[in-house]
């Protein structure tokens, strides 16, 4: 008649309550029946003594070994005096002679049936140069409990008093919590889950521990194993999430506002897929306070940015094509702004890209008073290897003797088909007798190496002339300049080719 009574009196979650509390006493019960977890007061009491007397023996060796009766004498009993459990104490030597004693130990000490302690004689042995050299004897006050003292002097008994009042408080309100999460319709509407729903961002909401109490369509879509029911779990145990997360769970952005109370904005995570791509997430954190400013729980959206980053990328990537187009076009615009600078068969300077450089570097020099120097060069008898081996092979030769002089100048100096099969040289910051060297290297390495790597002209030589002139000279302009080493030039021709002349010794050559 009670438990019915009981039955239809208490609501589900104090009958569960009553059950767990039965339960865990009966658990406790035999638990201490079996195992022995909880020792009763006289073990303990015998734990300790013993430990004491242990103790006392420890110190009282160092004064054996000392051989200070006195001070042993004192020692026990002061012993004795401090601790009102303690009868009375003996140092007896090994033949059962009693050195010292406290408390009467030599009348009351009634020594135990086999030589063992027990809990109210407990014996210590104390060892000196390695042999037993006696023993210490503690005689303490027994044990005991009757009645309803006794009861209470059970361990047993006292965990069971204190789980039955208090713990079914803590199991009733524990369950009535609980069994909200188990039913989250009761404590959600479904308007409030129908508006969660509709947001495009993922949308959980957690408790003071972390764990969810809701979770709309949108956070269900992260990964494949979202789609299972996540109420009630913590939201940094979720296997697919915690692998995206700090391997600190103290830094997961919800712990944080937590700890912190306040929100956790910009957060990004990489959530990996079974099939495709991983999820690019922001994650957004703001802490639920109560009114004395608690965590009660926590409000976290999940951005999905994959689609916008795929766009970016996409977005980056034209971006980096139209550089990479743009840097083909200038590169192109400066080739070709360079072949038109250039002599389609030499490469070296036309004669209209030549005049422009050669003006300024030829103002520079005048400015800064230094000396500037031009050689003008002429490919001697070019028209018979025309006539002769055809233009093909006088192409040739052209080509030869440009790449000759190029390989005998520096890289400040200017080098230019100036015409058919002349050349022009102007180097800056030279003088006169230095560019006359310069014109010989040059000369002598045409007629030695210019007619190698052409066939048709084995056994033959390709030799030039050489005219050389300097601003010291009184030219004004490079014009005047390179008229001087033209009239070199053709005293080189008219004595004879293959030589070099310089404007002052070509002037008087040229009136003889």
């Amino acid at each position: 008649m009670l438990s019915l009574f009981f039955a239809n009196r208490l609501s589900p979650v104090a009958r569960l309550s009553f059950g767990l509390i039965a339960l865990m006493g009966l658990l406790l019960i035999l638990s201490q029946v079996f195992l022995d977890v909880m020792p009763d007061k006289a073990t303990t009491a015998q734990r300790n003594r013993q430990a004491l007397s242990e103790s006392l023996a420890v110190q009282l060796t160092s004064l054996v070994e000392k051989g200070d009766r006195d001070t042993l004498a004192r020692t026990l009993q002061t012993v004795t005096r401090r601790d009102d459990s303690i009868i009375s104490v003996g140092l007896r030597k090994a033949d059962r002679s009693l050195l010292a004693e406290a408390g009467g130990h030599r009348l009351s000490w009634v020594q135990p049936s086999g030589g063992k302690s027990t809990l109210t004689h407990v014996i210590v042995p104390i060892y000196a140069g390695g042999q037993h050299w006696g023993d210490i004897e503690v005689e303490f006050t027994p044990i005991t409990s009757q009645g309803w003292r006794a009861l209470f002097d059970s361990p047993t008994a006292i965990v069971l008093m204190i789980v039955s009042v208090p713990g079914l408080i803590v199991f009733y309100l524990y369950l009535r919590r609980a069994l909200q999460y188990l039913d989250p319709t009761a404590v959600i509407p479904d308007r409030v889950r129908a508006a969660f729903d509709a947001l495009s961002e993922g949308v959980i909401v957690l408790d003071a521990k972390g764990r969810i109490a809701l979770a709309n369509r949108a956070f269900r879509r992260l990964h494949a194993d979202a789609s299972r029911n996540p109420l009630g779990q913590s939201a940094s145990s979720l296997p697919w999430l915690k692998a995206a997360l700090p391997s600190d769970p103290r830094e997961h952005p919800w712990q944080r506002s937590y700890r912190d109370k306040q929100a956790v904005v910009g957060c990004e995570i990489s959530i990996s897929q079974s099939q495709g791509e991983p999820k690019k997430v922001v994650v957004n954190t703001s802490p639920v306070l109560d009114v004395q400013g608690r965590a009660r729980g926590c409000l976290v959206t999940f951005d999905d940015r994959s689609e916008l980053d795929r766009a970016n990328a996409q977005l980056r990537s034209t971006l980096e094509e139209l550089e990479q187009s743009r840097r083909q076009i200038a590169d192109q615009n400066e080739e070709l702004q360079e072949l038109a600078l250039r002599d389609p068969l030499t490469s070296c300077l036309n004669r209209r890209a030549f005049i422009d450089r050669a003006m300024r570097l030829f103002r520079l020099a005048h400015e800064n008073g230094n000396e500037i120097s031009c050689i003008m060069c002429d490919i001697d008898y070019f028209k018979s290897y025309n006539d002769r081996f055809g233009h093909a092979v006088g192409d040739q030769v052209i080509v030869a003797v440009a790449n000759a002089l190029q390989s005998k100048l520096g890289e400040d100096a200017l080098l230019c088909r100036y015409g058919g099969e002349e050349f022009c040289v102007l180097l800056p910051d030279t003088d006169l007798e230095h560019a006359e060297q310069v014109a010989e290297r040059m000369r002598a390495y045409v007629a030695s190496s210019a007619a190698v790597d052409i066939a048709a002209l084995r056994g033959l030589n390709v030799t030039s002339s050489f005219g050389v002139s300097a601003s010291r000279f009184g030219s004004t302009t490079i014009e005047h300049l390179i008229d001087q080493a033209d009239h070199a030039l053709y005293a080189s021709k008219k004595g004879g080719r293959n030589r070099v002349s310089r404007h002052d010794a070509s002037a008087e050559a040229l009136l003889t």
